[in-house]
């Protein structure tokens, strides 16, 4: 069986903890981890395995999330994982221009962790793959 594979990019240490512990604990994944964008690209780069899903933090230091997706996208090997944005917030404004530059969805952190795994299978179900 292959082994599902997750990244969150955060540099919230609690955050990637209680969303390795989820997905690790919920769908028997291997969850890998950056602390923001430029880390995640230079781990990405190097793997032969790549995750089937990754969660990025929008309000990140060094290079944030939008910027990082916009590299994610521009990226040969890597522009067709899809990218769920992760952050305490969203306006509709950022949402549709998250949408353009290629996320797949959003979600928002939630304050009750107990909430985190539902709401991690429903962005991934509702995750739209843009036309690359």
């Amino acid at each position: 069986m292959v082994q599902s594979i997750f990244m969150i990019i955060d540099d919230d240490k609690d955050d990637k903890f209680f969303f390795k512990q989820t997905t690790e604990g919920m769908f028997n994944a291997c969850c890998l981890q950056a602390n923001d964008g430029a880390d995640a690209l230079r781990q990405l780069r190097k793997k032969n395995q790549l995750p089937d899903f990754i969660f990025l933090d929008v309000n990140m230091p060094r290079m944030d999330g939008k910027e990082c997706l916009k590299e994610l996208k521009k990226d040969k090997k890597l522009k067709y994982i899809p990218v769920i944005m992760y952050s305490t917030s969203f306006s509709e404004q950022s949402i549709e221009e998250f949408r353009m530059l290629g996320s797949a969805n959003y979600l928002l952190k939630p304050t009750d962790m107990s909430k985190l795994p539902e709401q991690i299978i429903m962005a991934m179900k509702k995750s739209i793959l843009p036309t690359l």
